[in-house]
């Protein structure tokens, strides 16, 4: 769908201003659509991307600092998506060995189950949703982090 019929306006100041409405609206697009991916597997948006972060270092557990640095939702509050992955028994918490203040987590293996079903799920429903070939979608790519370059 254009922008234009989306969002009922063809008023923009020039290409720049439309093009970041456009990755606004894109943005909250997929995020509603994964949002019931993800509520269909038992996990909010941010608990996956914690599990996925873990899923990358498993077997080797994580730091909570180190997992808040990789999130993709910057302004999460780690700690309490912590609690509530424990809670539900996906991930486990531990002492560090090396630094007592720092906690330490990894996933169960209820949560490695869970994170690969999310995965298959995930995976599945972006490729009937997202409708560009590989070329195109390594285009945006470099668009995007062309559109990032002075990201600090």
């Amino acid at each position: 769908m254009r922008l234009e019929d989306a969002i009922k306006s063809n008023k923009f100041r020039d290409e720049k201003h439309k093009a970041s409405l456009n990755v606004l609206y894109t943005a909250y697009w997929l995020k509603s659509n994964f949002t019931q991916v993800f509520k269909a597997c038992g996990l909010t948006m941010e608990q996956h991307n914690v599990l996925r972060i873990l899923k990358g270092m498993h077997p080797e557990p994580m730091c909570v600092k180190e997992i808040g640095a990789r999130i993709l939702e910057k302004n999460s509050n780690v700690p309490r998506i912590i609690d509530r992955l424990v809670a539900k028994k996906l991930v486990k918490r531990a002492q560090s060995k090396q630094d007592k203040r720092e906690t330490m987590i990894s996933l169960t293996e209820k949560g490695i189950e869970v994170i690969d079903h999310a995965r298959k799920e995930i995976d599945t429903y972006a490729n009937s949703l997202i409708n560009m070939n590989e070329d195109d979608a390594r285009s945006l790519n470099e668009l995007l982090e062309k559109m990032r370059s002075n990201e600090e």
